[in-house]
């Protein structure tokens, strides 16, 4: 029997930029007077946004579809598992299936499904929209799509080529979360790096300022709002560099996400990605100059096709001397649609499985030695949970969910608020402390 006030389910796979297309559908659909279910039973529809980025991305969500249709019966799939023939072969009763950021598409397979009320103000959406993450932090996307066409990916072909939304338009959306509460703003896309390049970088008015559309322009524009900023997705195009006086005047957090995904030139040159790994190493040599707190996160792609012992070799010397902060590592996959699935000399199982743990243990001995020369110092820590025991959050260094933790001993905080913190133990990728104050206010500018 449907709900008096029509209630969606929704079950969001895969990456932070399909978590923002999630709420996205879910803003829209709650604007409607549509409520949000959090089970499977409470709601009328639900709907499943999928992940297809890998092979076992994919099986996951197939894996997923199965269990809402096991638990509910009406299933709206939408996201990068854009394939309704494989989808209904297996489950033939599916209400709709379309792709990612079609959120109009989706929009309309719930009215289908389950009609709105006639009154939408029966449910109100707050000025910010609705978010899947905790009050103090969300994700800003920027842009949707990227020009490149790395053999490892079919990103361009699922979202498309790079598509920049105007930064006045990034702005006012940052301002509402900011003065809702938010801490701390994750900015993700495709591709950071390249925003603004589709629209020739053209300028938009924001509060009687021409912003252009920009990293920089828009990185400094943010800074001003008086929260954490913090960067994801940088592919190191040569302004990346105008970034870093920002983090050492504090307007962005001293955090870098680059995904490199391997040193080795003709593992690269497979991969069609940049293969200058001594020239990146003296960027990063100056970027630590101009801002000695950095943190450089990155993730690699170990055992893709051709990777030799020498290839594999050398992209662990080059990250004993980059010295990365923060290292998440795949071991490499067919992807339906990838080039580099035709490429020669694909690396066997457990060859992947050793260099993946290889490579990861060295990544944990370098986070470990850099946490540890943290002992003794204070630092903002930003916190996101709390209990009896006492309280974890995350440093400028650490990004939700893929990072390391800040563990304090301290009661008495609340989820957001944000302390001053002595460091007093260091192990892996976390740090132990206790609070020893509260830091000035950050002053918005803008």
């Amino acid at each position: 029997m449907q709900n008096a006030i029509p209630k969606v389910g929704i079950v969001s796979l895969g990456c932070a930029k399909a978590l923002v297309d999630s709420e996205r559908i879910l803003t829209r659909l709650r604007s409607e007077g549509y409520d949000i279910s959090g089970s499977y039973d409470g709601a009328d529809v639900v709907i499943v946004n999928t992940c297809g980025f890998l092979d076992s991305a994919r099986a996951e969500s197939f894996e997923a579809i199965g269990e809402a249709m096991a638990e509910n019966g009406r299933v709206i799939v939408t996201g990068c598992l854009n394939d309704e023939a494989a989808i209904r072969k297996i489950y033939p009763d599916v209400l709709s299936v379309t792709g990612a950021h079609q959120y109009e598409k989706v929009v309309n397979a719930v009215h289908d499904a389950v009609p709105p009320v006639a009154d939408p103000m029966m449910s109100l959406v707050p000025p910010e929209g609705l978010h899947l993450t905790p009050g103090h932090y969300a994700y800003l996307k920027i842009s949707e799509g990227c020009n490149h066409r790395c053999t490892f990916c079919i990103i361009p072909g699922i979202r498309g080529d790079l598509a920049s939304r105007p930064a006045a338009d990034v702005l006012d959306e940052a301002e509402k979360l900011a003065m809702a509460g938010v801490k701390e703003v994750l900015v993700i896309s495709q591709d950071t790096g390249a925003y603004g390049l589709d629209l020739g970088y053209e300028a938009s008015k924001w509060h009687g300022r021409e912003i252009r559309t920009r990293l920089t322009e828009l990185a400094d524009a943010l800074g001003d709002l008086g929260i954490w900023v913090r960067l994801h997705y940088v592919y190191p195009y040569p302004h990346v560099d105008e970034v870093i006086p920002l983090m050492a005047q504090g307007k962005v957090l001293p955090y870098l996400d680059i995904p490199f995904q391997h040193a080795s030139p003709q593992v690269l040159k497979a991969m069609r990605r940049p293969a200058d790994h001594e020239k990146l190493l003296e960027r990063i040599r100056k970027w630590r100059e101009i801002c000695p707190d950095l943190t450089i996160r990155s993730t690699f792609i170990v055992g893709f096709p051709g990777e030799t012992e020498d290839d594999f070799e050398f992209l662990l010397d080059w990250l004993e001397q980059a010295q990365l902060d923060r290292v998440g590592c795949f071991k490499y996959e067919n992807v339906e649609g990838a080039a580099a699935n035709h490429l020669a000399d694909h690396v066997d199982e457990d060859v992947k499985e050793d260099r993946y743990n290889r490579l990861m243990e060295l990544a944990r001995q370098i986070s470990d030695e850099r946490g540890k020369a943290k002992v003794g110092k204070t630092i903002e820590v930003l916190i996101d949970e709390v209990d009896e025991e006492g309280a974890f959050g995350r440093s400028w260094a650490d990004s939700p969910e893929v990072d390391g933790c800040v563990f304090l001993s301290d009661t008495g905080l609340e989820p957001g608020d944000l302390v001053l913190a002595e460091i007093e133990h260091a192990e892996d990728f976390d740090l132990w402390g206790h609070v020893v104050g509260r830091p000035e206010p950050r002053k918005r500018r803008a």
